[in-house]
């Protein structure tokens, strides 16, 4: 008798487990997993450089994950619907700025989990202008800069308006706008800088 082929282990699985049963975060299915937003979190996705500058406007518990140059900053469930009239308010809202809320129906790729992603140095260590330097095993991949922890309610620390009910120490989401909406211009500035002038 031949026996059954084995059924491919999904490599996914304990990635899935982890944000499913540990953190309680919905996942969506395929490869790779990703999170989906608008139900426990939203996320401002900026340039890395961009996101560096505002971690000082985070509450320490809020996570904090990076992709390339790719910084993902997570804030309160509805803030993606608030940012275009907040950003008006701001009055940024003229400005193409490099910066894209992901909010409900979205879905972000889901960083590894800690234990995967560890390479002995956590955080990682700043790379040029602030910001982390993801080591070269993981380039590419999402990772945790600043990871949720297991057992607690993101919710509290996430960036919120007061509007939105966040709790008492919750980080200004308005002021964290500000700040990312003034370094992605300023990103922007200095790579209009770098081109080369077009002559006619």
């Amino acid at each position: 008798m031949v026996p059954l082929p084995r059924r491919p282990l999904d490599s996914n699985a304990g990635i899935r487990h982890w944000y499913e049963n540990e953190l309680g975060w919905a996942t969506v299915p395929g490869s790779p997993v990703r999170l989906v937003t608008g139900l426990r979190f939203d996320v401002l996705d900026v340039p890395a450089e961009a996101g560096a500058a505002a971690l000082g406007r985070l509450g320490p518990g809020s996570p904090v994950a990076v992709q390339g140059d790719r910084m993902r900053l997570l804030v309160a469930a509805g803030s993606a619907e608030e940012l275009p009239g907040l950003l008006d308010w701001l009055e940024w809202g003229s400005l193409a700025l490099d910066l894209v809320a992901l909010g409900a129906k979205g879905c972000v790729e889901a960083p590894l989990p800690p234990e995967r992603a560890s390479t002995g140095v956590r955080p990682f260590p700043p790379g040029g202008s602030g910001v982390p330097a993801v080591p070269a095993v993981l380039e590419g991949a999402a990772v945790w800069l600043r990871p949720p922890e297991p057992g607690c309610e993101v919710e509290a620390s996430l960036p919120t308006l007061s509007a939105l009910g966040g709790g008492a120490d919750a980080p200004d989401l308005v002021r964290l706008v500000d700040t990312v909406a003034t370094h992605c211009h300023r990103v922007r500035l200095r790579r209009a800088c770098a081109q080369p002038l077009a002559f006619s």
